[in-house]
């Protein structure tokens, strides 16, 4: 019996063992669930804490197109399920026909969306330019539990960061955009495409990383399409409402979705 496979793509700071739990619960639905790591991603975190220099040339066109030939190799048309920047990568691709359907996670925004300057961001996207010569940007577990992870206690959040989060490359941050500056063509969505699979968008309306706000104007911007797009946003909840211990509320409502659009795992 064919199984409908599920790419998980993780976002900025994290490492692909973000998605264990998830991975775990859509195969025990039967769906076949991946969770590719970027170019060059060690299969442990302490690897990636101790020597990341093979993301530092990570932009969001070798992030995409990585993406891209992971979920073109299927015979069967992968669901795509992103978080942060992963969200990003899985509209662009349900935009441009590649998948079955597309789950965007608190994602980074799409086209002319600005992130909006916040000073508990981790970061900026002018920062992103600074003439800095380190070509990663790591976390504190401080900045990781203020920013990140804002709504659970210290104590979980030390252990999210132990386990999951290694640092990120510049290279891809300035490649999320600012003002000024031209943001890389794989930021670029064709909200209009009519012929492309279902879209869930997902925000958690205490994220200070990408605010509910953003990801409300990005629903907004598919607006003018009549392919399924649909939001829901979760209240009381932070960036990391795909690792904490809330994940299971946002897993099983994306398994309900996926059933109600006829998105199962046993393709007819």
């Amino acid at each position: 019996m064919n199984h409908t496979p599920v790419v998980f793509i993780h976002g900025t700071w994290l490492h692909a063992l973000s998605w264990e739990s998830w991975a775990e619960r859509f195969a025990s639905r039967g769906f076949l669930a991946f969770t590719p790591g970027w170019p060059g991603e060690a299969a442990a975190v302490g690897d990636m804490r101790k020597s990341s220099e093979t993301l530092a040339d990570i932009g969001l066109d070798m992030l995409t197109d990585h993406y891209a030939g992971i979920v073109r190799s299927f015979e069967i048309a992968p669901v795509i399920v992103g978080h942060s920047v992963g969200g990003l990568i899985a509209q662009h691709l349900i935009g441009a026909n590649i998948g079955r359907a597309a789950v965007a996670i608190a994602s980074a925004p799409i086209n002319d969306i600005p992130l909006p300057d916040s000073p508990a961001r981790l970061w900026t996207p002018g920062r992103a330019y600074d003439a800095d010569p380190e070509q990663l940007v790591p976390l504190s577990p401080e900045q990781f539990h203020h920013a990140f992870a804002n709504t659970v206690a210290a104590e979980e959040s030390d252990r999210l960061f132990e386990r999951y989060v290694m640092p990120t490359p510049r290279r891809l941050l300035a490649d999320l955009g600012h003002p000024g500056k031209v943001r890389s063509p794989r930021a670029v969505v064709d909200v209009a495409n009519a012929d492309r699979g279902p879209l869930l968008l997902i925000s958690g309306q205490e994220d200070l990383m990408v605010p509910d706000s953003v990801t409300r104007a990005v629903y907004k911007q598919y607006g003018d399409s009549t392919a399924a797009t649909d939001l829901k946003q979760f209240a009381d909840r932070a960036h990391s409402l795909v690792i904490d211990s809330g994940w299971r509320f946002v897993a099983d409502y994306v398994l309900g979705w996926l059933d109600e659009r006829g998105l199962r795992a046993y393709p007819a």
